[in-house]
């Protein structure tokens, strides 16, 4: 099924026009790659939501700009650092035909018997980079976790051969680790708070401009 999204050329300009866009539901973009010269684009906040949310954000979508059909899909999303919400995309043209890297959601399946012992559930990394044809890349890549005891793990090695895919990460990188819970001494806890507090305190007003 294809994704359909209008898309409306725009001129780049100053912060204070793009807040105006963003007012008035227009997501700004920019659309690259194949055949495309950069193009800074808006989009229909709304529209492309929930196209997101239902298809996921790994979908192919058709962006139709000027009476050009391209396929893309997003490489990148910024969000406002305060409120959370979708300030702007870069959306990657592509060739239907040729292979692209991209890098596809974990989801964990079931719950790991070392949890059921007590254990913490570790995920080291959240998302698996992959090798394939755009109509065949997944929304994400299912592992099942119900077999991890304690002290144990799920590597890339053991991925590799269930998926009809290639996937670029190296094989010893973890997935999936259940490791033993952590046991705080009364006497150390808190310990470390003011150094924590210090870091938050030296980084918010780099995190603000």
């Amino acid at each position: 099924m294809d994704i359909i999204l209008e898309a409306k050329p725009r001129v780049k300009g100053a912060r204070s026009t793009l807040s105006k866009l963003r007012n008035a539901g227009q997501l700004p973009a920019v659309i690259y790659g194949y055949n495309v010269e950069n193009k800074p684009v808006t989009l229909d906040y709304k529209e492309i939501a929930k196209a997101v949310q239902k298809y996921g954000r790994t979908s192919v979508f058709k962006i139709n700009l000027e009476g050009q059909q391209i396929s893309a899909v997003l490489t990148d999303i910024q969000r406002c650092a305060l409120k959370g919400n979708v300030k702007h995309v870069d959306l990657l043209s592509i060739n239907m035909a040729e292979e692209l890297e991209v890098d596809v959601p974990i989801t964990v399946i079931g719950e790991a018997s070392g949890v059921k012992e007590g254990g913490v559930l570790m995920q080291p990394i959240r998302e698996i980079k992959i090798k394939v044809k755009p109509a065949s890349i997944p929304e994400s890549i299912e592992v099942d976790v119900s077999n991890v005891g304690m002290n144990e793990s799920i590597s890339i090695a053991e991925i590799r051969s269930t998926v009809p895919f290639e996937i670029l990460n190296a094989d010893e990188d973890t997935v999936i680790a259940v490791t033993p819970p952590v046991v705080v001494n009364d006497e150390t806890a808190g310990q470390g708070d003011d150094e924590n507090q210090d870091i938050k305190a030296t980084e918010a007003p780099e995190s603000q401009s």
